[in-house]
């Protein structure tokens, strides 16, 4: 019974390091194409976007980490906690950046240009993002993982956030809207730092950890 519980984790693990593999991947390029088309465009919250895409390289990175180790039954709380406060970091990181780009456009009157390649980049983000959330939600809840559940929600506010991106550059582009991008990106800053102190304070750990090495 323990060998099949054992052989069914590892299994579950090595899903979850492909699902980690994926977002490697997936958000190099798209973390490329927002920042060249956000930069061109002058748009803070596309290249925001990008900067987001590569701050989820970083956490899917440490999350690649955490199912790799995820064997070793003694240290797994605390592989669970370190990779808690790496995806806690990112989104830190990821919230003090928009907040201050996005305040120093909205003083500055800086109106971002119209970006297709933007738009398209958000729409097809908005196919992916969920669907993968999902799938790291579920990989998470099976492993008792809480690191696994914060980035499948960094995940989850990708979405989000293609959603805020896509709203800002039609309003942009339609009605010359220029504040409606740093006010979009502004709205997300709130929810992404709260995620983020309670990751580096391991809150969320505490309805998954005893779960996790009880498993």
């Amino acid at each position: 019974m323990v060998e099949n519980t054992v052989m069914t984790r590892a299994a579950i693990s090595r899903r979850g390091r492909k699902l980690e593999y994926f977002t490697i991947t997936w958000n190099t390029l798209e973390g490329l194409v927002a920042i060249v088309a956000g930069a061109i465009a002058g748009s803070i919250s596309l290249v925001g976007f990008g900067i987001d895409s590569f701050i989820e390289v970083t956490s899917g990175a440490a999350l690649l980490w955490r199912m790799a180790v995820d064997a070793d039954v003694h240290d797994r709380e605390r592989n669970e906690k370190r990779a808690l406060r790496v995806v806690g970091l990112c989104f830190i990181g990821l919230s003090i950046y928009i907040a201050y780009e996005s305040v120093a456009d909205l003083l500055h009157a800086r109106a971002p240009e119209q970006s297709i390649a933007g738009m398209i980049l958000a729409c097809v983000s908005l196919i992916v993002m969920p669907v993968l959330s999902r799938a790291k939600r579920k990989v998470g809840t099976e492993l008792g993982s809480a690191a696994m559940h914060a980035d499948a929600k960094q995940t989850e506010f990708c979405t989000y956030l293609s959603a805020i991106l896509l709203g800002g550059l039609v309003m942009n582009s339609l009605f010359g809207l220029w504040w409606a991008d740093p006010i979009a990106a502004l709205i997300m800053v709130p929810i992404i730092a709260k995620e983020g102190i309670e990751g580096l304070n391991g809150k969320a750990c505490q309805d998954f950890c005893g779960a996790d090495s009880a498993g």
